[in-house]
Formats: C-alpha cells, structure tokens, sequence
C-alpha cells in the first residue's frame, strides 16, 4: 500500500512539473504578455513629420490598405449639404483596440473637382446629406488617402482621463458653454470634450492642424 501510494505522489508531481514547464515556454508568455496596440493614445510620430494611429497613417494609407486592417463592416457614402460637393467617409459602428471600443469615421482626401462628379453621379439615401456611390467610383474611394480619422469611444471622457493619457494639450479652446478643445498639435489630435458626454477624437496631419485651429476659431462663441 506504502509504495502505491509513493509512485502516486511521483507520478502527481511529474505531471505538475509538466503542466509548469508547458506554461513557461517563450511562445506562451509572448502570447501572455503580448503588449495591446492601436489604442486611442498610442500616436506614432514618422521621420517625415506625419502621423500614425490605428495603424493608419495619415494622408498615405488608403482606404483599401485600412479596410485590410479592420476590416470591411462598414458603409461607404459621400455626405454632403446641399450646394456643396461634401465629403466621402467610410464608417465603422463599431472599432474595438484591445478594451476600447467606439464608432469611427474616415475622411477621404479626395479633392474638390473629383468629388463634384462623384456626387452627380451618386444615389441619394437616407435624407439629403447622405448619397451612395455609383458603383463605377468606388475604385477612387478605395484608392483615397485617409485623411481625417474621427473616432467617439464609447466610455466617457473626463479631465483626469485626458491628462493621464494624452498629456498636457497645447491649448484648450473653449467653444460655448458646452465644449472643449484640446488641441495637441505635435499629435495631430484635437482632443472635443462635449458637457453632454459625446467625446469625439480628432486625427489629422500636423501640417494642417494651423488650418484647423483657424477654423476652430472662426467657430461662434468660441474662446481660448
């Protein structure tokens, strides 16, 4: 009975050291602790002064190399107001990076002249901003450059929680009594804080956040 129950001990402990050793192989701690990436935050500055986040940067990355990246369940559309040639976005309901999730919105850059045909040619749905590509444009939408990334987490946004991760802005414009700009030029990010909870994330190129800021400042009501 002694020595059954001594090679019971030896075999229980052979396999726990098994199991032990199964677990501390370099594949599995890589799994273990393999770092999450393309979080709201985490903005790549490149040697030529633009930006990456999500893994897409701005002003290079078109929207087929993007829709290869988060795939393709989103819905395609050029908006515009009447008299004006609009823009054509791509939008995603839902992004999820790790424990972040939210809606996005990618901004073409397709120029002016080009989109003035894309939208007489389009088929208007779901009231008189939205229209649908003809099927013959969507090669020059695909073929676009992301220019703007806009990106509305689905966690509310406060102070502490913008500082923690983003940093000290460069300067905050305030527009109305409802809403906040963080303005982080270097990042290419402006940062809306809105008093109703709606946090939008802004991404664009550095070299036009000048541009954007004058806008910002055009806006009524708005204030540093």
């Amino acid at each position: 009975m002694k020595t059954f129950l001594g090679l019971l001990i030896v075999a229980l402990i052979a396999v726990g050291l098994l199991f032990f050793n199964s677990n501390e192989q370099p594949g599995n701690e890589q799994r273990n602790n393999e770092p999450v990436t393309g979080l709201p935050w985490q903005i790549e500055t490149l040697a030529d002064g633009d930006t990456r986040v999500f893994g897409i940067t701005l002003g290079q990355t078109t929207l087929g190399e993007a829709i290869g990246l988060m795939g393709d369940d989103m819905k395609l559309a050029l908006i515009a107001a009447p008299h004006e040639s609009g823009t054509v976005e791509a939008y995603y309901s839902h992004h999820s990076a790790g424990p972040i999730t939210g809606k996005m919105i990618l901004v073409l850059d397709i120029p002016a002249a080009v989109l003035s045909p894309l939208r007489e040619r389009a088929f208007q749905e779901g009231g008189t901003r939205r229209y649908r590509l003809h099927p013959d444009d969507l090669a020059i939408a695909y073929q676009a450059a992301v220019r703007v990334i806009n990106f509305m987490p689905s966690f509310n946004l406060d102070e502490e929680i913008v500082q923690a991760r983003f940093g000290t802005p460069a300067e905050v414009v305030q527009v109305g009594e409802q809403q906040q700009h963080w303005l982080y030029p270097d990042k290419g990010l402006d940062l809306i804080l809105n008093a109703d909870g709606k946090e939008v994330l802004q991404y664009l190129r550095p070299d036009e956040f000048s541009a954007h800021r004058a806008q910002i400042q055009q806006t009524p009501s708005s204030s540093e």
